[in-house]
């Protein structure tokens, strides 16, 4: 099971910490605020009061040990920047941070952010998808049911065509893109061969994608 730590509970940051958990992930969230540690609570697995300026408040909670840090405070910059460097400091394997514009995204990523989102760009539900499943590249969420996926052609698949996968039969999921050595092959034909290093984007419901992403 995969572990994250969620600092600050505003809309995104409360969505993220409430999907990751819906995907069966670990999940701390954190802030200032008593009122949205509370609403949360019954969301995640943890919910603490804190100050993730505190740079021992943090080491005190043991987030060096989570996977992974998301730092959803995009209002205030001056803590969404000590909170990274806290992070950073503390060892924290993978941070992701929300960012307000361009140029708040380009100073946390000089404090050495892993990754950047600005949410009017990316939303909380494809954010947590992609980073709960770790054999996921990219998640896009056509319904609550429904969405598709790019992820790293199984080695089960390699060096087969998708007339002998028949993924559709076995799986439930349609393979509608191929990406290889940067060309991008939408709908590919029955006898066209999947190699290693392949991406394959497929589309299904969420049990589908799921299984086809445990290959």
């Amino acid at each position: 099971m995969k572990s994250y730590v969620v600092i600050g509970l505003g809309r995104f940051g409360s969505e993220v910490a409430k999907q990751l958990y819906k995907h069966g992930c670990e999940v701390m969230a954190m802030d200032v605020s008593n009122k949205l540690v509370q609403e949360i609570s019954n969301y995640v697995t943890h919910a603490v009061v804190s100050d993730c300026r505190d740079k021992e408040v943090l080491k005190a909670l043991g987030v060096k040990d989570f996977d992974c840090a998301i730092v959803a405070i995009g209002d205030d910059l001056s803590a969404s920047v000590l909170a990274t460097m806290n992070l950073k400091e503390l060892g924290v394997p993978y941070i992701v941070c929300k960012a307000k514009d361009e140029t708040h995204c380009h100073v946390l990523e000089k404090l050495g952010a892993d990754r950047v989102v600005v949410p009017e760009k990316e939303n909380a539900a494809r954010l947590a998808k992609s980073l709960s499943s770790p054999n996921v590249l990219d998640y896009i969420e056509l319904s609550e049911d429904y969405g598709i996926a790019e992820v790293p052609a199984p080695k089960v698949w390699q060096n087969k065509s998708l007339r002998e996968l028949n993924v559709r039969a076995k799986l439930g999921v349609n393979i509608i893109a191929v990406r290889s050595e940067g060309e991008i092959i939408v709908s590919p034909a029955a006898d066209y061969v999947i190699r290693e290093g392949n991406v394959v984007v497929v589309l299904g419901d969420t049990k589908a994608l799921e299984a086809a992403q445990k290959l």
